[in-house]
């Protein structure tokens, strides 16, 4: 018979820094594949996941643009293939991708994953999740505070309207975090893992498996 509370206490921890824009379709994909990693390893480690803020467009407007119109502004004739590319990709994690709706300035979304991190790493993930199934797939704007309420209360995080009211909460929390995780990278998603392992891109789970082992050996 084993002993479950030394099989317990064998598992390694497995902490995962990520970078990441709430708009950055890579980084949902690349969630939802570490999921996946994650699920089919969680008899070796244990897992510590934090979400840091990065932003793609800082001046994106706050009152939203829609997604076509803001993608062809930036990327010209590519944004069609890049939204061919895109829909494929999503379909390989069995999600339809949209680009209906709106699009904009992320910092409110990136100030309420700092705040539902106060209240637990698994809120937090759980939280990331509901945002890029909204934003991603249900043509939800991520600048909307309702959308954001909405994804607060389905994770349980307490005491998010008032907290997402004024402007100021979380924001000198979350410039700190891009001048700390993201001064020094060029794009996102952006792993690291255990300090060591670094990882950019949507990767497939196998990458993730090798990189909990490399990190944990």
């Amino acid at each position: 018979m084993t002993d479950t509370n030394s099989a317990h206490s064998e598992k390694k921890l497995v902490r995962i820094d990520i970078s990441s824009d709430t708009v950055c379709p890579w980084c949902f994909v690349g969630k939802k594949n570490l999921d996946k990693a994650i699920a089919s390893s969680k008899d070796k480690y244990n897992f510590e996941i934090l979400w840091h803020p990065y932003q793609l467009s800082p001046d994106a407007p706050k009152e939203g643009i829609e997604k076509r119109e803001f993608y062809r502004s930036k990327f010209g004739s590519r944004s069609d293939q890049m939204e061919a590319r895109m829909s494929e990709v999503f379909r390989t994690v069995g999600l339809v991708y949209s680009l209906s709706g709106l699009t904009g300035n992320t910092m409110d979304s990136h100030r309420l994953i700092y705040f539902s991190g106060q209240q637990g790493l698994d809120k937090q993930h759980d939280l990331v999740e509901e945002l890029g199934l909204g934003y991603f797939t249900q043509e939800k704007y991520i600048g909307d505070q309702e959308f954001l309420l909405e994804a607060a209360a389905k994770v349980g995080i307490e005491g998010a309207e008032e907290f997402l009211k004024n402007p100021n909460n979380g924001l000198k929390e979350v410039e700190e975090e891009l001048k700390t995780y993201s001064r020094n990278i060029t794009g996102v998603p952006y792993y690291v893992i255990n300090g060591s392992q670094k990882l950019s891109g949507g990767q497939p789970p196998e990458v993730f498996l090798r990189a909990f082992q490399a990190a944990t050996s």
